[in-house]
């Protein structure tokens, strides 16, 4: 005789997580993803990315390697907003 093995749908049957279930601050089960929303907040990150320090920042000087890692900061920001969104999507 062999033991029954648990059918997917049976209550107490272990779940599969689901993709981005993982991600820490990943989206609850009724936090969708609004396009809109991802698209401004993206959108303004990359309107600061535009932006340029007072002190211009020229080669060989502090001042541009201070400006390089500020955009380097928002690009990260930007890349975390479309990944917590990509997360709450793979859910769907």
């Amino acid at each position: 005789m062999t033991t029954p093995t648990p059918r997917p749908n049976t209550p107490g049957a272990a779940r599969v997580p689901l993709p981005g279930q993982h991600l820490p601050g990943a989206a609850g089960p009724g936090d969708l993803a609004d396009p809109d929303k991802i698209r401004a907040e993206v959108r303004e990150l990359l309107t600061e990315l535009a932006e340029r320090p007072a002190g211009g920042g020229v080669a060989g000087d502090e001042s541009a390697g201070t400006d390089l890692a500020r955009r380097a900061h928002i690009l990260e920001q930007a890349h975390e907003v479309l990944v917590q969104a990509l997360a709450t999507v793979d859910k769907i």
